[in-house]
């Protein structure tokens, strides 16, 4: 299964769901892409995926035309604002969900607080990943799986 993150800016959320998609043991290949990227990846994305072992290489602020050969399986929003844009048309055939997230990297805190924040994001992401990689596995007809991915973005 073929996913495509999105968020506005791909500089955190999106870019962490990508990075923890592509590490898991699963039938899915991710990528990650914004409406308005920044171009660059928000740096505390990268320290607290490494701490977790989980490869940042080749991670990068995009956009999403860079993405109208994809031919993404499913698109996923992470923040609401991108929820709410409407998506360019190649996305037409994908199925969308939204996992409306917390940006972490919003947090104003201490250290301890920016770590607590990024570790929560990305356990709320690793379950929901783990869970779609086990839809991805069942191979499911596209209306028993929107309904099975529509559950995801509660938990």
């Amino acid at each position: 299964m073929k996913i495509l993150y999105i968020c506005t800016h791909n500089r955190c959320r999106s870019i962490l769901c990508e990075a923890i998609t592509n590490a898991s043991k699963g039938n899915v290949e991710a990528r990650s892409a914004g409406s308005q990227p920044v171009g660059e990846v928000h740096p505390l994305s990268l320290k607290y995926l490494a701490e977790r072992g989980i490869d940042t290489q080749g991670l990068r602020s995009q956009s999403w035309d860079e993405f109208e050969d994809y031919n993404a399986d499913l698109v996923v929003t992470v923040c609401d604002s991108a929820a709410g844009e409407s998506c360019p048309v190649y996305f037409g055939k994908s199925l969308k969900v939204h996992w409306g997230l917390e940006d972490p990297s919003k947090l104003k805190g201490t250290e301890e607080e920016k770590a607590k924040a990024f570790n929560t994001t990305i356990d709320i992401i690793e379950k929901r990943v783990a869970a779609l990689a086990e839809l991805a596995d069942k191979n499911l007809d596209k209306a028993a799986l929107k309904e099975a991915l529509s559950n995801l973005g509660a938990n």
